[in-house]
């Protein structure tokens, strides 16, 4: 157990290194954030900042060498380097970043466990995407098989001719076939170095230009059926990975059950309600597990939970969202607003009344 007072090494400076820096603060922890940016959302509510590159070894030598655990922020921290973290303890483990980075392994990976993912084929060359369409045909979505997030990195092929004359990145990419679903949902579990596991109520999330945009809990009854399923599934996903920490998986709600679309070896998007709307949210339950705590109660808080993210200018109605008493604002300290940048978020909690 790693107790209070101690510094936890958050890889990654943005809002949800932040929220996790915010969390471990409120638990009597320091944090100390290592990023390539200079200007870091995280540094700045963090008690150190490292700016380095993520492959200068020395730079992430003497980062660990004052962190008695380091986790990250987000799935796309070169693994490589992290051999100069030594014998400080990374949770979760880069098995989990290695799986969740390559698109295509992950799909194999939940394919070995038993899981329903959308039809896949792996793209080298425009022989490869054409022999994709004609073995799960149209339409589909063409991805880049690493990083890319946010709807970034995906070309819609809506016919076979779309596909024609494409100029394919020089990079790995993935082809999946459409799923035909009714509503997305997410499993996010935070699992302890002990091996129990506790669930946050499962979202509904409503996706808008490829970023999520609203967040329900608890979740209409007809994805809600499809919960226990996908739970099973996430729980053998941490098991297999000797995860410790906040995991979460993204399904589609179709006629034939719960389909998987992607894994975050993190805390999610999908999961800020927590940080009012549980009992114990997200950010804390993370911290709880990579310091070895008992693991807090994931029960809701309210009724019913309400997340919207504020994305590019919505967020300068700040001053309205406040005018309502029952909003609860989240902004994350960026800078210039750009269209699809997340700039913060909103929770609203509803009681029932006698």
């Amino acid at each position: 157990m790693i107790p209070p007072g101690e510094t936890i090494g958050i890889l990654g400076g943005g809002q949800l290194g932040r929220m996790i820096a915010m969390a471990a603060a409120q638990l009597g922890y320091r944090s100390h954030i290592y990023a390539p940016e200079a200007d870091s959302i995280a540094a700045e509510v963090s008690a150190e900042f490292t700016c380095a590159a993520w492959d200068d070894a020395e730079a992430m030598a003497r980062f660990a060498a004052g962190c008695a655990v380091v986790t990250y922020e987000f799935e796309n921290v070169p693994v490589g380097p992290l051999a100069a973290l030594g014998d400080v303890p990374l949770l979760a483990k880069t098995l989990a970043l290695e799986t969740a980075q390559d698109r295509l392994n992950e799909k194999r990976f939940v394919t070995d466990l038993g899981g329903t993912p959308a039809p896949f084929h792996p793209v080298d060359s425009a022989a490869d995407l054409a022999e994709a369409i004609a073995a799960i045909g149209v339409p589909g979505i063409l991805k880049t098989r690493r990083d890319g997030y946010d709807g970034k990195g995906q070309w819609r092929i809506m016919t076979p001719e779309d596909a024609e004359g494409l100029d394919l990145p020089a990079q790995p990419l993935i082809y999946e076939g459409f799923v035909t679903f009714f509503a997305e949902f997410s499993v996010i579990l935070c699992r302890g170095a002990d091996g129990e596991i506790r669930y946050f109520d499962s979202a509904h999330n409503v996706h808008e230009g490829g970023i999520l945009a609203l967040s329900t809990v608890p979740a209409p009854a007809g994805p809600l059926e499809q919960v226990p399923a996908a739970r099973e599934l996430a729980a053998k996903v941490a098991d297999a990975l000797d995860y410790v920490g906040v995991l979460t998986l993204e399904f589609f709600a179709t006629e034939n059950g719960p389909v998987f679309n992607e894994m975050a070896p993190r805390v999610h998007n999908s999961g800020h309600w927590t940080i009012e709307g549980a009992i114990t949210s997200q950010f804390e339950n993370h911290v709880r597990a990579i310091c070895g705590l008992p693991l807090g109660d994931t029960g809701l808080a309210a009724d019913a939970v309400e997340m919207r993210n504020l994305i590019g200018n919505e967020a300068d109605d700040w001053q309205a969202i406040l005018s309502d008493p029952a909003n609860h604002l989240h902004l994350y300290g960026k800078g210039a607003a750009r269209p699809g940048r997340k700039m913060g978020h909103v929770t609203r909690l509803t009681f029932q009344r006698d």
